[in-house]
């Protein structure tokens, strides 16, 4: 599908241009989609639930529609001009009026900023390539790694005992051959946080003869993501592949603004269908008492739903988007899924299969390893309160008297 005939889906909830991030600097676990120069203003729900707190607020709660209304009215102010500067003096409406011309010159080396970093990126891959290429063909078991590339493969990290255990299994002649590197990509994926949630038991069966992930650009801004896969009882296609568009126009800050992505149809085999569950149902009959057994289909989660994105609705007014409250939600975790396997999936998949990349990979709890807590405040504030309590033992009580001291 061409880039430009996506433009219709541009809108997702209420017509808000939404924006990515830099395709070079992608943040981790974030909403990317969302036009970060729009100010951040709370909700109704957010004011009545943190800073209202009077009976009057039942009346809200067991009104939905008025609270709607509120809510679409006060977010109709978002961003709205204050007047302020329609206020200052005329010559100072010039300055400011200067400086926006300033700003727009902005604008437009920002978008030739983003679009150099974008031929940049796409220079970069046709470098590592070979190299992804040469990658594919380890794992797959077509081709061995030299000496030298093991050699660098060392890391400076690793213990003399774990390099003797490797020398001892190379020389072990009558351990079974090994064909490659088996569920390489089953593994990597399942160490990455956002993917591992979304990975069931079923889907590991299928993503076993996952072989290549690969990533690709287009003339336009936007890229392609391939799966390929070995032939397997689930599906005929050997290769899925997910397309992210942007749109043609640059965002605020220069930024691709994200249009929409599309999926492979997968070709399910009878019965292997991961991506809906079949129960079966018994009905008997009041008239004749028999008994017949309906079976229907219903949606099951899958891995294999990223092929599947969802798409913003077309023609419908603000309040249809309104009701389908987890689309964005849906359509911002899709987004990340894709800039999460062009940014640090595909780039440095042994890494996710080892499990290095969960060192460098963003989260608060790496401080929780860095650091270890101790007692030693609690235990002097102990001693402290100790002190405090012998001291108070060995004053006397009021109107006692002090114990005399007897010298011998």
């Amino acid at each position: 599908m061409d880039p430009s005939s996506g433009s219709a889906n541009v809108d997702i909830k209420k017509k808000q241009q939404q924006e990515a991030p830099t395709p070079q600097n992608t943040p981790i676990f974030t909403t990317p989609i969302n036009n970060s120069a729009r100010p951040s203003v709370p909700t109704v729900d957010e004011g009545i639930e943190g800073t209202i707190k009077t009976p009057g607020t039942s009346l809200l709660a067991n009104n939905p529609k008025l609270l709607s209304m509120l809510q679409g009215r006060l977010g109709g102010l978002v961003g709205a001009p204050s007047g302020y500067v329609d206020t200052l003096p005329a010559q100072v409406r010039r300055r400011v009026k200067g400086l926006k011309g300033l700003q727009h010159k902005h604008a437009v080396m920002e978008a030739e900023f983003q679009s150099e970093i974008l031929a940049l990126e796409k220079k970069y891959l046709a470098l590592y390539t070979p190299l992804y290429l040469k990658r594919a063909e380890y794992i797959s078991g077509k081709a061995e790694p030299t000496d030298a590339e093991v050699a660098e493969g060392v890391s400076d990290g690793e213990d003399e005992d774990s390099k003797e255990e490797d020398d001892e299994d190379e020389e072990d002649k009558d351990a079974q051959p090994v064909e490659g590197i088996p569920e390489f990509w089953l593994t990597a994926l399942k160490s990455h946080p956002q993917f591992v949630d979304i990975i069931t038991e079923k889907d590991e069966e299928a993503l076993k003869h996952l072989v290549d992930v690969r990533l690709s650009y287009f003339e336009k801004p936007g890229f392609r993501l391939d799966f390929e896969f070995s032939p397997n009882e689930f599906f005929t296609n050997t290769l899925l592949t997910k397309t992210y568009y942007y749109q043609d126009e640059p965002g605020y800050g220069g930024e691709f603004l994200y249009d929409h992505a599309e999926g492979t149809k997968i070709e399910w085999k009878d019965g292997k269908d991961l991506s809906v569950t079949v129960e079966t149902k018994k009905q008997r009959h009041r008239g004749t008492n028999k008994t017949r057994i309906v079976k229907k289909t219903v949606p099951a989660e899958t891995f294999f739903s990223f092929f599947t994105p969802p798409v913003p609705p077309e023609d419908q007014d603000d309040e249809e988007i309104d009701e389908d409250e987890d689309l964005d939600e849906k359509l911002e975790h899709d987004y990340a899924l894709g800039e999460e396997l062009k940014d640090s999936i595909v780039p440095r998949a042994v890494d996710w299969f080892t499990g290095k990349a969960l060192q460098f990979h963003g989260g608060d709890d790496q401080y929780d390893d860095d650091f270890e807590y101790d007692d030693e405040e609690d235990e002097e504030d102990d001693d402290e309160d100790d002190d405090e309590d012998e001291d108070e033992d060995g004053v006397p009580a009021k109107d006692e008297k002090a114990p005399e001291c007897k010298q011998q």
